[in-house]
């Protein structure tokens, strides 16, 4: 693991805000509270002030959906953002280790096919399945996933904290005010109701970068104009449900491929399927899955109405699934993620030049979050670390 430690030469330990309670926010909360800590011989007086400000009611970005059966006390469980995550580097292998030990992370390797609409046949009741295998994710470059849901890992990071406040349902304005402080470089955050959230040496935000536009807007931030050049796309997300009395439609009722977990989907709107109940230490959910559709198609129609797109992702799962009265689903559900996916080059994603954590060291002021580059989890523990190298450098 990277090691950034404060010298303990050092005797004023900063006051630090982070904007968004995200995964980026989070990890950069603990790699700080571990760096002050590592320098001061886990002295909790010489521990940083750390406060982040969450707009919403929970922490983590990898949300999760569930209902409950009011017969049956059993769920249905749908990961509608983040379905999983990889860890390529030293680092964040290191990094994750401990919530591997304990099962809060747990290795997905899932049977993976690739699916086309399903062709029908003269007996309406009937559909060809255009269904191949593609592959097996292996121990090689395993994916994980949180469990008992994706939201687990997010709220543990949290919970870990010692010496971090999180300030929940707090929007943070525009630095648009920013005022220097008589005692230094120090900036006043305010809520949008403008009643202050008090002075701090060091901000982090870690919104979307079309939020971070927002807030850094006319404040001087010096790389404003970065903020702007990864190009982000929208993800429509549906949800579906059976009961357990219910057939399955025969695309997910083990046929003809037995237990197939994701499948990416061709000649459609949608672009991957996944089979909640089949995953890792999801054995007790109702029959649930998650599809995404492309992002392209969900850029094209990011501002239409939700129930129009839900009708038109809704049909055309029909017809990837070729489901019937008898064993359609019974919960349906759809969400909107207007700043879903980083938009990195398909063909050169290993030479993708990325930003890097945006920093202004005039105003100690840094922008950072998974966009900044491959814009994935990995992505925003490096992004962390490069925040807190900042910091601690300073």
């Amino acid at each position: 693991m990277t090691n950034h430690s404060i010298s303990a030469t050092k005797t004023a330990l900063p006051k630090i805000a982070i904007i968004g309670g995200g995964l980026t926010g989070l990890f950069t909360a603990t790699l700080l509270e571990r760096a002050f800590n590592q320098g001061q011989n886990q002295q909790p007086s010489r521990s940083p002030h750390i406060t982040i400000f969450e707009k919403s009611r929970s922490v983590g970005r990898l949300a999760t959906r569930y209902r409950t059966n009011s017969t049956t006390g059993k769920n249905w469980q749908w990961a509608f953002g983040a379905q999983f995550f990889t860890a390529k580097t030293a680092p964040f292998q290191q990094f994750i280790k401990p919530w591997l030990v304990t099962g809060l992370l747990q290795p997905w390797y899932a049977q993976v096919v690739t699916l086309s609409p399903a062709s029908v046949t003269k007996d309406e009741n009937e559909a060809l399945l255009n269904i191949e295998h593609k592959e097996q994710w292996n121990t090689q470059q395993p994916r994980y996933i949180s469990t008992p849901k994706m939201t687990a890992w997010g709220r543990a990071l949290a919970d870990e904290l010692a010496h971090t406040t999180i300030e929940f349902q707090t929007r943070v304005a525009p630095l648009t005010q920013y005022t220097k402080h008589e005692a230094g470089k120090k900036t006043e955050l305010f809520d949008d109701t403008g009643t202050s959230l008090g002075w701090f040496d060091w901000v982090i935000c870690t919104a979307p970068n079309a939020q971070a536009v927002d807030m850094m807007a006319n404040s001087g931030f010096e790389r404003q104009a970065d903020i702007t050049k990864p190009r982000m796309l929208a993800c429509y997300t549906l949800m579906l449900g059976w009961d357990k009395e219910q057939p399955l439609p025969k695309a997910l009722d083990n046929q003809p491929i037995a237990g197939w977990d994701v499948a990416y989907i061709k000649d459609s709107i949608l672009d991957r399927v996944f089979v909640e109940h089949q995953k890792p230490a999801r054995h007790e959910l109702l029959p649930s899955i998650t599809i995404h559709a492309r992002n392209d198609w969900s850029e094209a129609h990011v501002d239409d109405d939700i129930d129009t797109v839900k009708a038109q992702l809704l049909e055309a799962a029909q017809q990837l699934l070729h489901w019937n009265q008898s064993n359609a689903p019974s919960q349906i559900d759809c969400h909107r993620w207007r700043y879903a996916a980083t938009l990195v080059d398909a063909h050169d994603k290993d030479n993708y030049k990325v930003l890097g954590a945006l920093i202004d060291r005039q105003h100690r002021w840094i922008v950072s979050g998974d966009w900044c580059a491959q814009g994935n989890i990995e992505s925003c523990y490096q992004m962390a670390q490069e925040a807190v190298a900042a910091i601690v450098s300073y």
